[in-house]
């Protein structure tokens, strides 16, 4: 994708979503929660009230062109700088995708919304919705989210339990572990039965494999992880990506089975796609189809500029 999109960003390679076009309809960083795991560092509006971020319009234009001249992607995801459910309009947006064309829809939230009953009908239009649950109780909840003032676990946790009532589609429910926040046989334990008493179709277990907003956050091992599985119902899957290689491989293929490969991006399309998704230098070459002497080349100066950071963890080089 060329640099000429403001609220699309990718197709990102994804090990669950395979090739996903991002759309981000709140601005960097809008959120109900300032979580110490997020990649995308520490929120900056920390806010519970919807609101129109972006014109519903453009976003709706820039959609229209990206199906006329591409099209290519196995799902729409609502993502990126923070919290989708903030956007009010969030439920006309998947109605105009969905009226347009037959790729799924997905919304990944942090699952803090659904008490709210629009938040649940708008959502609900969707194909698969991603929630969170990394907290127990309300202190784990405060600890470990850092919620909007206001915001009380088990008011979060009805909500949750009444979407998955009404919801017709796929339900995902991802569980973040820290090593000695929660990640200790006893609080997995706990994580587990609500996350039992929520039913979603599939668990997704993480970890810190990428830069976190804070440095005292820290990964469980990814054999921790695989063990963790099995206290689970349904029974987990890791999502985490402990080789650092990209998710998946280019030329993934389309709903239709029609193959196509992942074109060369610019420099432009890599400042909007890294901070919302903090990538490797290896993982950059293979999403864009270049070798990483090319990558180097692209963001060296968009470094410069300051539009990009750069982050050494466990001896690995991150972007973001």
């Amino acid at each position: 994708m060329s640099g000429k999109y403001k609220y699309l960003f990718g197709p990102v390679l994804s090990r669950r979503l395979g090739r996903s076009l991002g759309v981000d309809v709140t601005p960097l960083k809008a959120c109900s929660l300032d979580c110490i795991f997020c990649q995308c560092g520490n929120t900056a509006y920390l806010v519970t009230e919807r609101a129109e971020f972006v014109p519903f319009s453009d976003v709706c234009a820039e959609l229209e062109q990206w199906l006329a001249e591409d099209g290519h992607a196995d799902y729409i995801t609502f993502a990126g700088s923070g919290e989708p459910t903030l956007y009010s309009r969030l439920g006309e947006l998947i109605t105009f995708i969905k009226e347009r064309t037959k790729i799924p829809v997905v919304v990944l939230s942090n699952g803090t919304l659904f008490h709210r009953l629009d938040v649940c009908e708008e959502a609900a239009k969707a194909d698969i919705v991603k929630m969170s649950l990394s907290a127990w109780d309300d202190a784990s909840f405060q600890r470990v989210n850092r919620p909007a003032p206001g915001l009380l676990f088990e008011t979060v946790l009805a909500g949750q339990r009444n979407f998955r009532r009404l919801f017709s589609g796929r339900l995902w429910l991802e569980v973040f572990l820290i090593e000695g926040i929660n990640a200790n046989r006893t609080q997995i334990e706990k994580i587990a039965e609500i996350a039992t008493e929520i039913a979603p179709d599939k668990i997704h277990l993480n970890t810190a494999v990428r830069p976190p907003a804070e440095d005292f956050v820290y990964e469980v091992t990814e054999e921790k992880l695989y063990t963790s599985c099995n206290l689970f119902t349904p029974r987990a899957e890791v999502a985490a990506s402990f080789n650092t290689q990209p998710d998946t491989q280019p030329g993934l293929k389309n709903n239709d089975g029609a193959n196509h490969t992942i074109s060369r991006v610019v420099d432009e399309s890599l400042a909007d796609l890294i901070p919302r998704h903090p990538s490797t230098e290896q993982q950059l070459a293979e999403m864009c189809g270049v070798d990483t002497d090319t990558v180097r080349e692209l963001l060296a100066p968009l470094i410069e500029e300051g539009l990009l950071q750069v982050e050494d963890r466990d001896g690995i080089t991150w972007y973001k």
